[in-house]
């Protein structure tokens, strides 16, 4: 018999893949007007399994079976899972930025008189729908890339609601969020489950989730581990059984010896996101940038870089002024960028480990232009076995192995032409727990060769986990570096707001 009090029920399901058993019998239940808490590390099913619930992704015919609000449910394609009240938010948002907030929510389905669009239709229609969410500041008329990322959030969460949708996914939705921007995302998702509407909510912050959900399913190498009120369970707790093992201080950090100046930066200017910036960054340092969204510390490091122009100021590299005009003055001088987004700019997907390793080397030693493959090979293996890279081979396509391993691939590209500044931007985002702790272990591995790390981050707790010093920035200005010792989140949001 159907359990009533359930608005999803997911029994013994199981999804192969050609040579690969992603789910394995597992179980997944979600109460009535719940913020449900989904976890695992990455690969442990949480996207196969969600993929499932929205007809993405068939189960195993011979599995289990699905019931929505107790009733057998036959999930065949998304536009069946919307049938049946199901929509999902995802980080990367699937909206049209050039269009407008009323266009996306009504996109594929515009309202339609006399064979003509009924804008003014539209456009109340969509007010109507923004207001219920309390989003009284946000105009059916503007473009969506006008907006802010938390409202690009909440017009996909609109555009969800418009469908009447009375079981929400939500997965990684605070992945670029600043703390201002989750604290309205997650007072959004309470004032929801008011309504009562079920929330499925996957995210690798664990924090958060302990701030919204009721209860957490936990997930591992695709089998069900167990689901826990959220009252009755701690945080560590929840990592041992995500990761089947205790994982310690998850913030790994070793005391370095700091050694010379290896860059300062001094009145540099580019465009109005780059204001004046100095700063010095030592050998066997990790310097912190904290800002909201938009602040300015991504343009920072592309600036430096040389992906952004120069208007003023002067670079220094161990001691000498360098001329940064493009990427290849500043890779020269032996800096690497581990970008925001891995997979666009750091990767090149269908290629294979090899081929990613190498990339950026391979610009500089092929021999009258042809490339010596059999010294990629050997240090690509080399690579693999130093990073602790998980892949079966290293002729794998990249896009095939976890956020974790592609950005320690990232990572490799830069060791293999000896860089010893290496920028790191929001590069645990969407990587699990254990991921993490190795890329903060594989850090202090790289101070202890006197290289130097500047980390960007919008996750206050990781800030103050990994650095040495933190740098704040408003509207394109440093606003001031604050030593680790007397860093706190208070006084780094005080900073951002100046």
């Amino acid at each position: 018999m159907p359990d009533e009090k359930y608005a999803v029920e997911m029994n013994q399901i199981t999804k192969t893949f050609p040579g690969v058993k992603a789910l394995d019998q597992v179980d997944f239940k979600v109460k009535k007007g719940e913020i449900h808490g989904l976890v695992g590390e990455n690969g442990a099913g949480k996207s196969t399994l969600l993929k499932i619930l929205m007809g993405v992704h068939q189960k195993d015919s011979e599995s289990g079976d699905i019931l929505l609000n107790g009733e057998k449910a036959n999930i065949n394609n998304p536009i069946m899972a919307e049938k049946y009240g199901l929509a999902a938010v995802y980080q990367h948002m699937m909206l049209a930025p050039k269009l407008s907030v009323a266009e996306n929510i009504f996109l594929g389905e515009q309202p339609t008189k006399n064979g003509i669009v009924n804008w003014d239709y539209m456009y109340k229609e969509t007010r109507k729908h923004l207001d219920s969410l309390n989003l009284t500041e946000i105009n059916p008329k503007s473009r969506l890339d006008s907006l802010t990322n938390v409202q690009q959030e909440m017009v996909a969460i609109a555009k969800a609601v418009s469908h009447d949708a009375n079981i929400l996914i939500f997965d990684e939705p605070t992945a670029l969020l600043a703390e201002k921007e989750t604290e309205e995302l997650h007072k959004t998702m309470l004032e929801l489950k008011e309504k009562g509407v079920s929330i499925i909510y996957v995210n690798h912050r664990l924090d958060e989730v302990f701030e919204v959900c009721d209860r957490v399913t936990v997930l591992r190498d695709g089998e069900y581990v167990g689901t826990r009120e959220i009252s009755e369970v701690r945080e560590d707790d929840l990592i041992t059984m995500m990761v089947g093992r205790e994982i310690g201080d998850l913030y790994y950090k070793e005391e370095i010896d700091k050694g010379e100046k290896i860059l300062e930066v001094n009145n540099l200017n580019s465009g109005k996101k780059v204001i004046d910036a100095s700063f010095e960054l030592h050998k066997g340092e990790v310097l912190g940038f904290f800002g909201l969204i938009g602040a300015g510390r991504t343009e920072l490091l592309r600036t430096i870089f040389g992906a952004d122009k120069i208007d003023s100021g002067e670079i220094k590299i161990n001691q000498k002024d360098v001329k940064i005009n493009k990427p290849v003055d500043s890779i020269n001088a032996g800096i690497g960028l581990i970008p925001e987004d891995r997979q666009k700019q750091g990767l090149a997907l269908p290629l294979s480990v090899q081929d990613n390793c190498s990339l950026v080397s391979s610009m500089y030693s092929s021999n009258l232009g042809v490339l010596d493959k059999k010294s990629e090979e050997k240090e690509t293996r080399r690579n693999v076995e130093d990073l602790n890279i998980k892949t079966p081979s290293i002729k794998q396509k990249v896009q095939f192995l976890s956020g974790g391993n592609q950005q320690k691939v990232v990572i490799a590209k830069w060791l293999n032409v000896d860089a010893s500044i290496l920028f790191f931007d929001e590069s645990t985002v969407g990587i699990d727990v254990g991921a993490k702790k190795e890329i903060y272990k594989l850090m202090a591995e790289l101070l202890k060769e006197d290289k130097a790390i500047i980390f960007i981050s919008s996750y206050l707790p990781e800030l103050l986990g990994v650095c040495d010093r933190i740098a704040v920035i408003s509207e394109g200005k440093i606003t001031g570096i604050l030593d680790r010792e007397e860093a706190t989140e208070e006084k780094l949001l005080q900073l951002a707001t100046v």
